[in-house]
């Protein structure tokens, strides 16, 4: 049996590694150089750099690479092993599917873990890193030009989100106005937007279309006012020589999140003394300031979950694995690799879905990321406890 469990988990483990390097180096060619190379072709950079950005990115496409790695040697091993007899073999001798696998279930636990690590520390930094390295290469006026899903806080006094933001053409727009530099007393709302840079003069001008105004009154009551059209809004941005990059939500590490949605929170908060007494005689925030609370803390909580639920692909991964492979019954590569590839696009389809609901919290779209988890792991229990009966 020890034989066994050790043969195993060194073919695992070798398809493991082989499988997050192949896989990293097609993430690398494919969205990482792109990003740095055009940089050295116009001399911005040197070679130097274009292998430390290199460095720097390996890590934070780990967090793809290897539940990924994992689920294609699974796939591979476990399709070889029922190709070349060895589980009937191993069955002949006495031995259940089920206690044969228990070495790579641990495996892939420990690969939780060890997924969770980059996924929720390891890759956002790297990532930070990357594109702090790529920002002060080009030293440009990039924070001028609002990018996307992150919190701009250049302006004194206002708080700025932007979801799209395409060469200046802006989508679902949100203004929040700081009342003494920490609570929001105003909200500005646009779905559509543009933006003008005044680069000379450091400043920016917004044109919102169909501008939604929520003011906060000191009683504790919201005023709403509507503005049909375009409207223009201008701010003057600190002068300063030495821009600071804000990573966006998605580079953020998981207790950045947590920081950055506690912050949020206590700013969006009314104080105590204004807020409505409900029914039973607690204090009740008004339901604009509940919205407007929700809204802006749902990328947030998406993020959190996705890097969280994320962590548990491996473990998917591989129980769906184990049984896929020994159904398939074939030893060559290219047959675990395409099914590799088909569960992953399933797996992800949620993730796409729930991002793209990021801005729609009524649907809450961080609850859908544990989704495919639920369903790998049911579905590939029922398999393995089929496999295990000889089903």
């Amino acid at each position: 049996m020890k034989t066994l469990h050790a043969y195993l988990t060194r073919q695992v483990l070798a398809s493991l590694l082989l499988g997050m390097a192949v896989f990293t180096f097609v993430l690398l060619i494919g969205d990482g150089l792109k990003e740095i190379l055009p940089l050295l072709i116009s001399g911005q950079v040197r070679p130097g750099t274009v292998l430390e950005a290199i460095g720097l990115l390996i890590p934070f496409f780990w967090v793809y690479a290897l539940p990924m790695g994992l689920l294609t040697a699974t796939l591979l091993v476990f399709g070889r092993f029922s190709a070349d007899q060895e589980l009937t073999a191993a069955r002949a001798s006495g031995i259940s599917l089920l206690s044969l696998v228990t070495p790579v279930l641990l495996l892939s636990l420990f690969c939780c873990g060890l997924s969770a690590w980059i996924n929720m520390d390891l890759g956002p930094r790297s990532r930070v890193a990357f594109k702090e390295l790529t920002f002060r290469a080009r030293a440009d006026l990039a924070r001028f030009q609002l990018p996307e899903r992150q919190f701009i806080r250049d302006i004194p006094g206002y708080i700025v989100y932007v979801d799209q933001n395409h060469r200046g053409d802006l989508k679902d727009v949100i203004v929040f106005v700081l009342q003494h530099g920490t609570n929001v007393a105003t909200t500005i709302r646009a779905p559509q937007g543009r933006l003008k840079v005044d680069a000379q003069n450091k400043a920016l001008m917004l044109e919102l279309l169909n501008a939604q105004t929520v003011k906060i009154n000191p009683n504790g009551s919201s005023t709403i006012n509507f503005f049909k059209g375009w409207s223009s809004y201008t701010y003057q941005l600190p002068s300063t020589d030495k821009p600071a990059y804000h990573p966006a939500i998605s580079d953020m590490t998981f207790w950045q999140l947590q920081n950055e949605l506690d912050d949020l929170n206590r700013k969006l908060s009314l104080p105590p003394e204004l807020d409505e007494v409900g029914p039973d005689g607690r204090p009740m925030q008004s339901q604009e300031a509940q919205k407007q609370r929700e809204d802006l803390t749902e990328p947030l909580r998406v993020e959190m979950h996705r890097q969280v639920a994320f962590s548990f692909a491996c473990f998917s991964f591989t129980l769906i694995g184990i049984p896929l492979g020994i159904r398939v019954h074939r030893r060559e590569t290219n047959v675990g690799i395409a099914m590799a590839l088909i569960l992953v696009l399933i797996y992800y389809a949620f993730i796409m879905l729930g991002e793209s609901l990021s801005a729609r919290p009524e649907f809450a779209p961080h609850l859908i990321f544990w989704l495919p988890n639920f369903i790998f792991q049911a579905v590939g229990a029922v398999l393995l406890w089929r496999a295990n009966r000889g089903i």
